[in-house]
Parts: structure tokens; sequence; C-alpha cells
């Protein structure tokens, strides 16, 4: 027994990567437990287990007095198997943790190994299993049993049953892990990613910047051919990926964003980060894409809010803005006439072509100036009177 079972330790050490006095201290705790319940031993009474590292012989000691009797070889015989294999599945779920927690924010690459209600339970390299769910799959996307898959490691999680690790097709940081893999001076960092925006499945915008003069950054990103960009593409089942070079001239950026529609004019709101972005009428439907993706994707990218507009609008916008500017000075002068209470549709028409347009022109012509306008008597003048400086009032 004591040769045997130092061999399982010396086995299960080197093909788990689990220490071998994890697993000796592993067991000694545990015959500790089995020999206090069997032996009735009280827990106010001390009692250890020592295992011998070279022989494998296993002694107990109650209040420093070894333990010699049957009962306790043959607590050790019957229940040092099944705890070694608890205790080993306890530390191999250690190690697993360890590993993988040391991978949060990082690719894994593993195959699909079943499916279970939407989500994918994915076999990571014979160690482990991750779980993607069906929240964190790209719509798109399609997989089979046995499939290669490359996922973001998100989050790790300690459970009794083992780690828990949460994978991800659809976070932006997927894709940067991407471009760090297919991109050299992405990884070297003279290439840096500044930002990303993605919707999985159909398109995703990145801003690149070099700091490298002689260093292209698209140019770096799409590879001779086009190979490093493909190849990101063929791992994201088609994905649409739009480069943008990083500019720190904000008209230029949002033009770059926008592409391929070509802009003709920016109106900028730096204080609440908004820009009008004037276009042809031909660039419309490109600058705003299908379902306003281009410009959403553009907005999340550079982190401000673009209105898009075409020169016909834009003009149309500015003469409305004189008009509302020509009105200002009367609503300024308080409600309309019709709102007054007491002032019914007949009275407020004719005292608007008498030429009273508000509660001011009211207030200033007094009871007698009201009382010239047809069908207003004194008592009513008055009443008029009252509730326009209540109306003033409430301004």
């Amino acid at each position: 027994m004591s040769g045997e079972l130092l061999a399982i330790l010396e086995q299960m050490a080197r093909e788990k990567g689990i220490k071998k006095e994890v697993l000796v201290e592993a067991v000694e705790s545990a015959l500790v437990s089995a020999a206090r319940r069997a032996l009735n031993i009280k827990p106010e009474e001390d009692l250890r287990v020592e295992l011998d590292r070279n022989t494998g012989k296993i002694r107990a000691f109650k209040n420093n007095e070894e333990i010699t009797s049957m009962d306790f070889g043959r607590i050790a015989a019957s229940t040092a198997r099944q705890v070694i294999i608890q205790k080993i599945r306890e530390a191999e779920k250690d190690v697993v943790f360890t590993e993988f927690q040391g991978k949060v924010g990082e690719l894994v690459s593993g195959t699909v190994y079943r499916f279970d209600k939407g989500n994918i339970i994915v076999d990571l390299l014979g160690k482990t299993e991750g779980i993607l769910p069906k929240r964190e799959q790209s719509p798109k996307e399609e997989f089979r049993q046995g499939q290669r898959i490359c996922t973001y490691v998100m989050e790790v999680r300690k459970e009794t049953r083992g780690p828990q690790i949460i994978l991800s097709r659809i976070h932006p940081s997927l894709l940067k892990k991407l471009f760090e893999l297919e991109v050299p001076e992405i990884y070297e960092g003279i290439v840096e990613i500044r930002s990303i925006s993605r919707e999985p499945g159909a398109r995703s915008k990145i801003s690149v910047w070099s700091k490298n003069e002689k260093v292209d950054s698209v140019g770096a990103c799409v590879g001779m051919r086009g190979n490093r960009i493909r190849n990101i593409v063929n791992e994201l089942q088609g994905e649409k990926i739009d480069i943008v070079r990083y500019n720190d001239d904000i008209k230029e950026y949002i033009k770059a964003a926008l592409s391929p529609a070509q802009v003709s004019e920016i109106k900028l709101d730096k204080e609440n980060l908004k820009a009008e972005v004037i276009v042809d009428d031909d660039q419309l439907s490109l600058a705003i894409g299908k379902h306003g993706q281009n410009v959403r994707l553009a907005s999340r990218l550079i982190g401000w809010e673009l209105d898009i507009r075409t020169k016909t609008t834009a003009a149309g916008a500015k003469e409305e803005e004189k008009e509302r500017a020509k009105e200002e000075p009367a609503q300024a002068a308080g409600p309309s006439l019709e709102n007054l209470e007491g002032v019914g549709e007949k009275t407020a028409s004719s005292l608007i072509e008498a030429g009273f347009k508000n509660v001011e022109d009211i207030l200033k012509a007094g009871a007698e100036g009201l009382m010239q306008v047809k069908g207003i008597g004194e008592k009513k003048a008055k009443k008029i009177i009252e509730q326009a400086k209540k109306a003033k009032k409430s301004m």
C-alpha cells in the first residue's frame, strides 16, 4: 500500500501538473478526518497523520502517541484511494482556475464540444470546458460539433463543480486581439489601436495610429495584398471591417470614420460633442449606411454625436432657424392671447386684428385702450387686464 500510494501521487503530479507536496498534504488532512470519526477521537484531543515522503508509510499520532491499532490501518487502506481521487480533482480544479484566471482578456482556441439550450460548450485544449453563452454569440455565425473556435475569455468564476469559464465572440476586444495576432506592428506597439466600434457579424470600424511616421497604420493592418485583414475577416465569418486612420483634427477624423461617404462640410459643437455633417445628396445613403449602420458605428468610434444632412436640408434648416428667430421676440413677450383665461376665440381674434399680439401689448394699452376694440366693454377690459397680469407673473 505504501509504495503504491507514493507511485500514484507521483504519477498524478507529473500528469496533472500538481505539486506532489500539495497532494501529500491533502491526503494527510483527509486521513485525519477519517481517523477521528472511525476511532471516536474527541475534537479537543490532538490527532495528526504523517505520510512519509520517501517510503509512503502512513503513521497516526494521538496526543503525540503513535496509534498502532489495526483499525487505523484498515481506515487508511479503505479510504486513501477515494480521498486521493477527490483531493486530486479539487487540486486539478484549482490549477485550471489559476491557469485560466491568467487568460482573462486573452484569446483561447478550442473545439465545439456540444450545444446546451442555445449555449455552446467549448473543449479548451482538453483541460476543461468553457461556456459560450447565447448572448455572447454573433447572430450571423454558425458552428458545428468538432469545429475549431477562437474565443475571448471574459470571466472565470470559481464554483464547487469547478471553474466556469465564460467566453465571448462579440466582445470588441476579440477584434483587438485578432489584430494583435495578425499585425506585428500592433503587437510590438508601433501601431496603436485607438478605438473600436462593432456590430458583431455585420460590420466593425477600428481606428489606428502609427507612432512611427515611416509606418502606415492602415497599410500595416491591411497587409500585403490584403492578407492580414482577410485572415481576420475569415475568422469572423465574413464580418466587414473598416480601418480608419486616427487624426487629432476631429474634422478629419469624422471624415475618415464616415468613409466611404464623401463629406462636404462639418460644423462642430465641441461643448456638447456634436457635429453637423453636410454631404451631397448622392452621398447621403452612403454616409448613413444600411439601417443607419455607418453613421452609428462612426459616432461610437469617435465618441461624438453625428447629424448627417444634405446641402438641401441644411439650407432648409437655416431658413427655419431664421423664421424662428423672427418669432422669438413675440413669444418672449408672453403666451398667446388665446391662452388667456376668459378670453374666447372671437375676442382674441378681435384683439389681434386691433394690433394686440401678446400680454405686454394689453398691459401697455390698459383698460381704456382695450375698450376701443369692438365688443369689449369696461367690465370685460378689466377682466382681460387682470388675466394678463397673472400671465405676466407666471412667465
